[in-house]
């Protein structure tokens, strides 16, 4: 059974950082790509970083760059998502994501197969 479990959500205040990992518990994506989406309430699903192992090539959406960093253990199957100078607006559920996209869809919900059941990130004083 494919899963992706997630943990390392929690509150933090405007300004702290927080470091979510993904475990992709049956290797199932080991020649694909991994990585996050966020979903903040009343808003759509959105991207926020993906890694795809083969090559290491990396996505950042425009509005972590800078404050955010995915990496990954391709041995252990396990994406990161350090997130640094966080700020409330940063405050979602975040969705670890696996699959095999292309380049159109690497930064696209429909690039991803298989999600997890999320974890709640709240940025908050």
């Amino acid at each position: 059974q494919v899963q992706l479990i997630e943990s390392g959500g929690g509150l933090v205040p405007p300004g702290g950082s927080l470091r979510l990992s993904c475990v992709d518990s049956g290797g199932s994506f080991r020649n694909g790509a991994m990585g996050w989406f966020r979903q903040a309430p009343g808003k759509e699903r959105e991207f926020v970083a993906t890694k795809r192992w083969a090559t290491g090539a990396e996505a950042l959406a425009d509005s972590v760059r800078g404050r955010f960093a995915i990496s990954g253990d391709r041995a252990k199957s396990t994406i990161y998502l350090q997130m640094n100078s966080l700020k409330s607006e940063d405050t979602g559920v975040y969705y670890c994501a696996g699959g095999y996209p292309i380049s159109s869809t690497m930064t696209t919900r429909q690039g991803y197969r298989t999600w997890g059941q999320g974890t709640q990130v709240t940025v908050s004083s």
